[in-house]
């Protein structure tokens, strides 16, 4: 055990975070993140080396193995540094609760600006490699990612994925599936050249604390190679926060899921103090619950405040949401109305069908875009904005939202492993009035799907 202090300092570990129950670390690109065949250096044998160093341990150092990334791909792994931690988050990470994992990748063809990708992969136990099968195929197991595209350049494309399974070679197999294989693939890529690295890297990973019941997102990106023409979006990813439109009075951000718009809703990162470190002065003119992802006008000074905020007002500024509830609305278009009682002390609001003292009306707008008998995917256009109100109104019409466990069915929400809330501010359509100091944003119109 003499030799594991200089391999720990000679390869530099990036320890991210690190507490009594948690190490989080960036794994580097081609070392296993445990021993193999090849007997060379493995991250749990460095990572074991770090803490006995740090910690003046005797003996053998715990650490448990709670998740794995290929060989070649880099980016942040997390290790148990006690059995009830790896007890814990082993259970989270194989029924996708609380845990969210986002890669970055550089493909080549053509891909579409978002996707969703399902299949089923079945693994080759003496090749070690994987491929698409039917779902029928013995052995094959499902496998779902989505992605956006965030930027192109020198034939490349940088994409944001989120991973919903954790198979074995699934973004790449997928990837290429997709007729746009990942840059430097040599398992899956019949383009890439002997030597070139793999242009995929796990730069965030989401999960609750195994004793602090607190969610926690950790990152760190890749750097130098085929990534340096995308620092810059690298950059956005980390922070995560993508701009969509800018000027000198307007900004349109996609919020993440599990952050908060603004300072007055609380918490130590809300996007607001993301933005203001990128663009100093800005306000956010509506908000969005924290499980909600999307897309959040702010105005960049108080003149184009009072003109973002008279619009809204007027409902000037048409809202439009994505989400996936439970069964098919009927009819499959309408506008619904309720009443809204909000229990500010329990974060919670419940809604009537017939006014009654302390209510406000809600006006929530549907369309019903695809179904599976089972489940629907919706358009929701926000007539009014009230708190918790697609979540709330919906449920009351009888058909909650996927993943909403606060209004919707949770042994449903079970069933499907939905690990996030299945609601998306994908559209915001803008109209001002001639004269007004914003008319040049008349009828513009800005998507969540443009890269």
């Amino acid at each position: 055990m003499g030799n594991l202090t200089p391999l720990s300092q000679e390869m530099n570990l990036n320890v991210l975070y690190e507490d009594n129950h948690l190490l989080v670390v960036e794994k580097p690109v081609n070392i296993p993140v445990q021993a193999d065949f090849s007997g060379d250096v493995d991250l749990l044998a460095l990572a074991k080396a770090y803490v006995k160093e740090k910690y003046g341990k005797p003996g053998e150092v715990y650490l448990g193995l709670v998740h794995r990334l290929d060989r070649p791909v880099g980016g942040v792994l997390a290790f148990a540094r006690t059995s009830k931690a790896a007890a814990r988050l082993c259970a989270a990470f194989a029924g996708h609760r609380g845990v969210q994992k986002r890669y970055c990748a550089l493909v080549t063809g053509e891909p579409q600006r978002e996707a969703k990708l399902e299949g089923w992969l079945l693994r080759d136990e003496k090749t070690g490699d994987a491929r698409l099968a039917p779902p029928n195929a013995p052995g094959a197991k499902p496998a779902s990612l989505s992605f956006r595209l965030v930027a192109q350049a020198d034939g490349l494309s940088l994409l944001d994925i989120s991973l919903y399974t954790g198979r074995h070679h699934q973004i790449r197999v997928q990837m290429a599936g997709n007729k746009t294989p990942i840059w430097g693939d040599q398992r899956y890529n019949a383009l890439a050249k002997p030597g070139q690295q793999i242009a995929l890297w796990a730069y965030s990973l989401t999960l609750e604390h195994p004793t602090k019941k607190q969610a926690m997102t950790f990152t760190c990106l890749p750097h130098g190679g085929a990534w340096a023409p995308f620092a810059s979006a690298l950059a956005g990813l980390a922070g995560g926060v993508r701009v969509v439109y800018e000027d000198a009075d307007v900004l349109v951000a996609d919020k993440p899921r599990g952050v908060a718009v603004a300072r007055a809703d609380g918490g130590d990162d809300t996007l607001e103090d993301r933005l203001r470190a990128l663009y100093g002065d800005v306000r956010p003119v509506h908000r969005l619950d924290v499980a909600t992802a999307g897309l959040v006008l702010f105005a960049r000074n108080a003149a184009a405040e009072a003109a973002l905020s008279e619009a809204i007002r007027m409902r000037a500024i048409r809202k439009f949401y994505r989400c996936t509830v439970r069964g098919v609305p009927a009819p499959r278009e309408a506008t619904a109305r309720a009443w809204l009682v909000k229990d500010a002390a329990r974060a919670h609001v419940a809604l009537f069908d017939a006014p009654r003292p302390g209510a406000k009306e809600v006006l929530t707008r549907y369309r019903v875009l695809s179904e599976n008998g089972e489940s629907a995917e919706c358009e929701i256009e926000l007539l009014t904005g009230r708190t918790h109100q697609i979540r709330a109104h919906m449920a009351h019409l009888g058909h909650p939202l996927l993943g909403d466990d606060q209004y919707g069915d949770r042994a449903w929400n079970r069933s499907m492993r939905a690990a996030e809330l299945a609601l998306t501010a994908v559209r915001l359509e803008l109209h001002f009035p001639e004269g007004s100091s914003l008319a040049r944003l008349e009828g513009k119109t800005f998507s969540r799907a443009e890269p």
